[in-house]
């Protein structure tokens, strides 16, 4: 959400950190979606989320709660094209995070996947390159994560 509490479809540009990155996955897209939507069963393949609280349904203002990296996050979904994109965000601990997945056919069976995020607020402005550093991994964490394991499922 934004200052004037419209969702954001976007990461913000003028936030202190913002981190952008893709991988290939070697797998239809229908698995690469399925399983990164499954936002319930996150904890069950990516290591770095210990646990998810979500009822569903998939939906813009549909919210969930998960622990990932000793941080509890409340996070609410503001859009959703399905097989496509799906964007996410909300304040946790004085971090305001904006997430974006994009999901793109390569025409070789395989799937380009993108995320990009961004991070304002006080911890951010007071330590950018730390939390720079830390959503980088984090987020290379999850995209290879994802990527075993919709290679796995294939």
């Amino acid at each position: 959400m934004n200052a004037m509490n419209t969702p954001l479809h976007t990461v913000d540009e003028d936030a202190p950190v913002v981190v952008r990155l893709s991988t290939v996955v070697d797998a239809p897209l229908a698995t690469v979606w399925a399983l990164h939507t499954d936002i319930g069963s996150w904890a069950d393949w990516n290591t770095d989320i210990e646990s998810v609280d979500f009822t569903g349904p998939l939906a813009p203002g549909a919210s969930f709660r998960w622990l990932t990296h000793g941080l509890d996050i409340t996070s609410t979904v503001s859009q959703v094209v399905p097989g496509e994109r799906i964007v996410w965000g909300g304040p946790a601990h004085g971090i305001d995070g904006v997430h974006v997945w994009t999901f793109e056919e390569t025409g070789d069976g395989a799937v380009t996947v993108r995320t990009e995020e961004s991070w304002a607020g006080a911890p951010v402005e007071e330590r950018p390159e730390e939390l720079r550093q830390a959503l980088r991994q984090s987020l290379e964490s999850w995209l290879g994560l994802l990527k075993s394991e919709a290679e796995r499922r294939g």
